[in-house]
């Protein structure tokens, strides 16, 4: 089954849109109200027409990423776009691509630098509505939401030929019209365009149950976080919790919200990606369409689980360092990022490959950053160790590698507490565990960020961007993206000595609440001395953002969500490092050589 078979069949076993309707409940004329259109937006939150900023007119642009014509025609709407914004037009992508998922929709518009609203129509049913049949069609609404016009943008290209220029430019005439308060002199064109795929619903297959297909798939892909003692609102670790839920999950796994991951597939392979095949998918929705069979559970392995109380995930630490006491936290409001020196002075040159920040109670820790502090040289950039984000995991490192807590260091800790509505209290504790045998490279990384921003009210695609020039011959470890909540996009770029460039990590559908890691299998990323890093990330603080606090405000760098924060993190080795440094397993420090003394501090 090819990829695009694939994703149709899931389009047709599962309706994620809500069913539409318009004034005569079938296909809207031109002269029609048009009501109830609901899609998902990039974030996967389901939103309706009503959602849109109530403009003069609103253009309804039908796509798909495979689609040429869609591909020759985006550079015009996006002119199209700039130019008619100040006069109160509301442009919108509504995807309807069978096989395209919301993060191929996402990716799509960055590359194409839409600054418009990007939507997708899981099952085509708002093109059923408005009786759109191909793309790229477009819709013109007026202000009252009555369909004034619906086909070509102009004529000037065709699947089977193009012509210099257009010599019918009926999208913009048909909205010169609109806005001057006059009809639309001609109301409906054809067009040549790629027909819109509406499969019928496939009878699901009957023998897919959960012992023998399903529960394998939850082991592999879900149980990791859906199991008892971790973040997870619930678990998934027996048919009853599974079959419970079985709507909820044929849902998000049709539209790849879960697993979680936010790294495009076009760019980078990473070790730790998440991710369903399409097999397993349908796989999925089959068994929940078909019934939820059981299956026979005794031929199921035993399920291994890690104690539900045993919280430190990088194994049991060599050391374990607590706040002095617990920290008493407000029932509502904002909290003030908190900073905690922790009360231990590392009395040697420390190497660790393992460390975790653990809070008592998670629910109040949004986000939790960790550096080294040493009196005489301060707080640097390059003194990060660790964080705890949502989604995000420990410090831990490939075999050979460790991180360095130079001597006399102490460990500070920025705190974004949240509130839950009652008084709450929390301890954090942090356990580091020591490297063993012998470390040949030490883990470095550096840091792009940029605080020198002011995002405009209203910016749909604010870009920020920072570049780094690496000193040395590097293998990559990982990448980290942090933003906040008008956080759109980011993108790693590798600009290379000999002119070449290599995008190591695309993020077209940035989410504040799950910020997980990007990393390379060991020794896999070779990157050479004189590379300049780049990071670039885009900033949504339009309307149509469902999580942005303020669409009026200018945004600038500060520490609070309502702010905004650029960081961009880029884990390494030296490739050419030879340290050879034999530690010792009980401190963390490197064993002294006969004759040699261990000068340590108090």
């Amino acid at each position: 089954m090819t990829g695009s078979n694939r994703w149709l069949v899931l389009a047709c076993l599962w309706k994620a849109a809500v069913p539409v309707e318009s004034i005569r409940g079938e296909s809207a004329r031109v002269g029609d109200v048009v009501r109830g259109l609901s899609f998902k937006d990039i974030r996967y939150v389901a939103r309706s027409l009503d959602d849109l900023p109530n403009k003069k007119a609103t253009v309804l642009v039908f796509t798909s990423t495979g689609c040429p014509l869609v591909e020759r025609y985006m550079p015009l709407l996006k002119r199209l776009d700039d130019e008619y914004r100040v006069a109160g037009v509301q442009f919108v992508a509504v995807n309807v691509g069978a096989d395209d998922s919301i993060m191929d929709m996402a990716e799509h518009a960055m590359r194409f630098g839409v600054e418009y609203p990007v939507v997708k129509d899981f099952d085509a049913a708002c093109a059923r509505a408005l009786g759109v049949t191909r793309t790229p069609e477009v819709v013109v609404l007026d202000e009252r939401r009555v369909l004034r016009y619906r086909g070509r943008i102009d004529d000037q290209y065709r699947l089977g030929g193009t012509q210099a220029m257009a010599s019918k430019n009926d999208l913009r005439d048909a909205l010169d019209a609109v806005l001057a308060g006059r009809a639309v002199a001609i109301t409906e064109t054809p067009l040549d365009g790629c027909l819109i795929t509406r499969a019928e619903i496939k009878p699901p297959i009957a023998d897919v149950n959960y012992a023998g297909h399903v529960a394998p798939l939850m082991r592999k892909h879900c149980v990791t976080c859906h199991r008892p003692g971790t973040a997870a609102p619930f678990v998934l670790t027996s048919y009853q919790s599974v079959a419970s839920r079985a709507e909820m999950i044929a849902e998000v796994v049709t539209e790849g919200r879960m697993p979680p991951w936010y790294g495009s597939a076009s760019h980078g392979d990473f070790a730790n990606r998440r991710s369903l095949s399409a097999d397993d998918r349908a796989t999925i929705l089959h068994w929940v369409r078909s019934g939820k069979s059981r299956g026979d559970e005794s031929k199921l392995p035993p399920l291994e689980l890690p104690p539900a109380d045993d919280k430190w995930r990088i194994g049991k630490p060599d050391l374990i360092i607590e706040e002095p006491k617990s920290r008493e936290l407000p029932a509502e409001g904002v909290i003030a990022y908190q900073y905690v020196v922790l009360p231990y002075i590392f009395p040697r040159d420390t190497w660790v490959t393992g460390v975790q920040i653990l809070p008592d109670n998670p629910k109040v820790v949004h986000h939790c950053n960790m550096a080294y502090f040493v009196p005489t040289e301060g707080i640097k950039a390059q003194n990060f160790i660790t964080g705890v984000v949502p989604g995000g995991e420990p410090l831990t490192v490939p075999e050979g590698v460790a991180a360095r807590i130079p001597a006399g260091a102490t460990l500070v800790l920025q705190i974004h507490f949240v509130t839950t509505g009652k008084p709450e209290d929390c301890r954090i504790a942090v356990g580091i565990q020591y490297a063993r045998g012998v470390v040949e490279k030490q883990l470095r990384h550096i840091r792009l960020d940029n605080s020198k921003f002011a995002i405009p009210p209203g910016a749909a695609a604010h870009p920020v961007s920072d570049t780094r020039t690496l000193d040395r011959e590097a293998t990559g470890i990982g990448l980290f993206s942090h933003m906040h909540l008008r956080g759109k996009d980011m993108t790693f770029i590798a600009h290379k000595p000999d002119g070449t460039s290599e995008t190591l990590l695309v993020i077209p559908n940035y989410n504040f609440d799950w910020q997980h890691a990007y990393r390379w299998a060991p020794n896999t990323k070779r990157i050479p001395k004189g590379t300049k890093i780049e990071c670039l990330a885009h900033y949504d603080n339009s309307v149509f953002n469902p999580y942005n606090p303020d669409p009026a405000a200018t945004v600038k760098e500060g520490p609070q969500t309502f702010h905004e924060m650029m960081n961009g993190f880029f884990f390494y080795i030296d490739a050419d490092e030879q340290l050879g440094l034999e530690i010792d397993a009980a401190t963390g420090g490197v064993r002294t050589p006969p004759g040699e003394k261990t000068v340590e501090r108090p």
